[in-house]
């Protein structure tokens, strides 16, 4: 149950007669009373001698106990409280209950006898919601204590949920990106839009700013985008901050409809975004002058898709580490541009993962935030490799940048797992549960995207000499005795196989490759464990991502280059082709 607090206005008769009227789409059904300060008020959905004037100068007769320079402005409260989808439909003498505790809860109203509350009415035009009024003068002529009234609703809303068993929300902690109002959600409706404005300028400036470096980078990008800017700047020529816009979004006037970055999530304004690549520029100083352990410096820019999720790839592998083991204020850190990583391979995605990586990024939005204050510039890794992978371009889908999107999908699987158990072990329910939805979306990308490399991988194994293939299995079992079963019962394993003979040709010891990549992080998770293994085993062996027959395929089919395995290794990994790497 989900109440809202709208913002405060000055005309009671004007609010009356949207809560009595159509609707913008004639969406309003028997408009009527379900609850009321005094159990009398005048009803105009449902008796006919009464009116919306009579309701209205009920409701305002506390205005006229002050004299008129006292009178607030903006004296009209206004609530509305909305039902799960999968709740029941719930009676008007329902309805009134929750009217009557929301307003006890805010201030408005304590419901008591020797209290002077405010007056107020709850009207129903809907079976999933109502709205409730209120003039913002009480009875005794002074002004109601409603201070916090949205966190106040909120908290009842959760123990009403609790006593008429309906859906739980989970609850939040006030670090939540602005939730889009009533009127933007009928807007985007009658626009054929699939998201809000606000939630389509939020992914577009998250996106945007994912992995930028600069100002200028950061508004290019937005102009890129198609999106509308203006610039705050202060008379001393500084940039103090911006708006956005979508070009078709205008209001009555025909003028665009700004957005501030600060409106749209709290982290999205011009001075938030600027900590991330000042910070990280600090720390990269810093660490360079006083001998620690050094931030790693900035990364060419990479020019392959391949090549940046592979390097997105490594920079996960250590974000885990860090969360698991590190302190707060860095797995915050690690978290929040992991946010980062997911717009970036959102925006450079091949069409057949595209929409599972956006809704991943999408719902990934809110376990980016909690009150722990990330250590910016430990972030940096992730950072750079969001950076990468914008400015590689898009991946084709298959080959080898196929093959590397389905490996750093698979660790980004682990990541947001790895998010979602950090923030539960908090008490952040809202964060953790939106890590946990964005893992599920993207288990659905992995699958589109490791489709056809697993698949390449799985004919090669399938099709290595019985003598091979048993030697790998020993090897397995060797390694992995309380795993090798299951992992030889998986669909998988022949991929497996395969990339245990790929890492001994190419001079490493597969049983030190498998013991590692086990022993880093738990694997009974898994969905598959042979194809973790497989993506764990070709990153840290630096071998390529996608079966050579499945390289040269690609590379036939849309007039590529496409380089072999032992070129397809970047030129630091074919240094160090004899020892086993650990990321």
């Amino acid at each position: 149950m989900i109440p809202s607090i709208h913002k405060q206005g000055s005309s009671t008769r004007g609010l009356l007669n949207y809560l009595y009227g159509k609707g913008t789409r004639e969406e309003h059904v028997d408009p009527h009373l379900v609850a009321s300060f005094d159990y009398m008020a005048p009803d105009p959905g449902r008796d006919p001698s009464a009116t919306k004037e009579d309701l209205q100068r009920l409701l305002d007769q506390p205005l006229h106990l002050l004299d008129a320079d006292q009178r607030p402005d903006q004296h009209v409260w206004h609530c509305s409280v909305r039902a799960a989808r999968t709740d029941r439909i719930l009676s008007d003498e329902e309805w009134g209950d929750i009217a009557r505790r929301i307003v006890a809860a805010t201030g408005i109203d304590s419901g008591g006898p020797d209290d002077a509350g405010c007056r107020w009415a709850a009207v129903r035009h809907a079976d999933d919601h109502i709205h409730i009024i209120a003039t913002l003068v009480r009875e005794d002529g002074r002004r109601p204590d409603h201070h916090r009234s949205g966190q106040r609703a909120q908290a009842e809303a959760r123990r009403i949920e609790a006593d008429y068993d309906l859906h739980r929300v989970t609850p939040g902690d006030g670090t939540a990106a602005k939730r889009p109002t009533s009127a933007e959600r009928h807007k985007a409706e009658r626009q054929g839009r699939e998201r809000t404005v606000r939630e389509e300028l939020r992914e577009t400036v998250r996106g945007a700013s994912a992995g930028a470096a600069s100002t200028d980078e950061f508004f290019d990008r937005l102009a890129a985008d198609g999106l509308l800017i203006h610039k705050r700047i202060a008379p001393s020529g500084d940039l103090l901050g911006y708006k956005v816009a979508l070009p078709g979004d205008r209001n009555k006037d025909d003028e665009p409809v700004f957005y501030a970055g600060s409106t749209l999530a709290p982290d999205l304004s011009l001075p938030r975004i600027r900590e991330r690549w000042s910070l990280q520029a600090e720390a990269v100083s810093e660490a360079g002058s006083s001998g620690s352990e050094p931030v790693q410096p900035t990364l060419p820019q990479v020019t392959h898709p391949a090549f940046a999720r592979r390097r997105a790839s490594a920079a996960s592998w250590q974000a885990l580490l860090i969360i698991d083991h590190d302190d707060d204020g860095m797995a915050a850190a690690q978290i929040a541009a992991a946010g980062e990583v997911l717009d970036a391979l959102a925006k450079t995605s091949a069409a057949h993962t595209r929409a599972q990586l956006r809704e991943a990024a999408f719902v990934f939005e809110r376990a980016s935030r909690s009150h722990i204050r990330a250590a910016r510039g430990h972030d940096h890794a992730l950072r750079q490799a969001a950076h990468d992978l914008v400015h590689s371009g898009p991946a084709l889908g298959r080959g080898e940048d196929g093959a590397t999107t389905a490996m750093v999908i698979d660790m980004a699987i682990f990541l947001a797992i790895a998010a979602a158990n950090w923030h539960a072990k908090r008490h952040h329910s809202q964060q953790a549960a939106a890590a946990q939805q964005a893992a599920e979306h993207l288990r659905t990308a992995y699958q589109a995207a490791a489709a056809h490399p697993i698949a390449a991988l799985r004919q090669r194994g399938q099709r290595m000499a019985p003598r091979i293939r048993e030697r790998q299995a020993d090897l397995l079992r060797q390694a992995l005795p309380e795993l090798a079963e299951r992992i030889q019962a998986e669909p998988g394993w022949p991929a497996l196989a395969a990339t245990l003979t790929d890492a001994r040709q190419a001079g490493h010891d597969p049983g030190a490759l498998l013991a590692d990549a086990a022993r880093r992080r738990e694997l009974r998770s898994a969905d598959s464990i042979s194809d973790v293994l497989v993506w764990r085993l070709r990153r840290s062996a630096h071998l390529p991502a996608a079966a050579p027959e499945s390289l040269q395929t690609a590379g036939a089919r849309d007039g590529r280059h496409i380089p072999t395995p032992a070129s397809a290794t970047p030129p630091a990994a074919q240094a160090s082709n004899h020892s086993s790497r650990r990321h």
